[in-house]
């Protein structure tokens, strides 16, 4: 199930159209209260999120949702205007996944989504699709997260930086390499935004987010601490 929040009526029909005719479940919103009330009934795989909204901004709207931990594995594409910068940047760093500059066009639209759904189901580097370390177990296939055994939360943004360094333990990834495979384009913002995933993902991580290491004035190392 794919939402969006856009109170354009004819982006928003058109996108409906557009998502619906290549074989996707579609909804459609135009206020707020509207998709919150429906949100609470019925949780999307992704949500397609206008920034400039009645009752409230999208950017309220994103804040709102990744303060809640059972809407962590919602997907959100924000729909910002070609000249905001700033808009996409914050919103990148206030846990949107991805973000599209208007106008925008159809193929484009539909390409950025089905992106975004593939990387959430790519398959693990090991033939079971899991990746153990100490306490943390990722496991690709289900795209789960656990700690002790205990499921976290994360974003698909999260998920896939800290598969990113599980991958490649031992290996210190530069903020740029980082931007480019867990975006999956070339990124224009600024890097911080890596910053604050890997902030988010140790305090989900627990007293386990030690093993994300810093690499002064160049990036992140994911460490396996139980290793000597």
């Amino acid at each position: 199930m794919i939402y969006i929040l856009e109170d354009d009526a004819s982006i928003l029909k058109l996108v409906e159209y557009t998502l619906s005719s290549n074989g996707y479940e579609v909804r459609g919103f135009d206020r707020p209260s509207d998709f919150f009330k429906a949100i609470s009934e019925e949780k999307p795989e992704l949500l397609l999120l206008d920034i400039m909204l009645p009752e409230m901004s999208g950017l309220d709207v994103l804040k709102r949702l990744r303060s809640r931990r059972e809407y962590d594995d919602v997907i959100i594409i924000m729909l910002t205007a070609k000249s905001s910068e700033y808009d996409k940047v914050l919103g990148l760093d206030m846990g949107s996944d991805d973000y599209i500059a208007k106008p925008f066009g159809m193929m484009e639209l539909l390409a950025r989504v089905k992106a975004a759904l593939r990387r959430r189901g790519m398959k693990g580097p090991t033939d079971d699709g899991r990746l153990s370390y100490g306490p943390i177990l990722l496991d690709s296939k289900a795209h789960v997260v656990k700690v002790d055994g205990k499921e976290v939360q994360m974003t698909l943004k999260e998920y896939s930086l800290l598969k990113l360094l599980m991958e490649n333990e031992g290996i210190c990834l530069s903020r740029d390499s980082i931007l480019n495979t867990v975006w999956g384009y070339a990124f224009d913002g600024e890097n911080r935004t890596v910053d604050v995933h890997v902030r988010r993902i140790r305090e989900k991580l627990g007293e386990a987010g030690a093993m994300i290491q810093t690499v002064a004035g160049v990036g992140y190392r994911f460490k396996n601490e139980t290793q000597q």
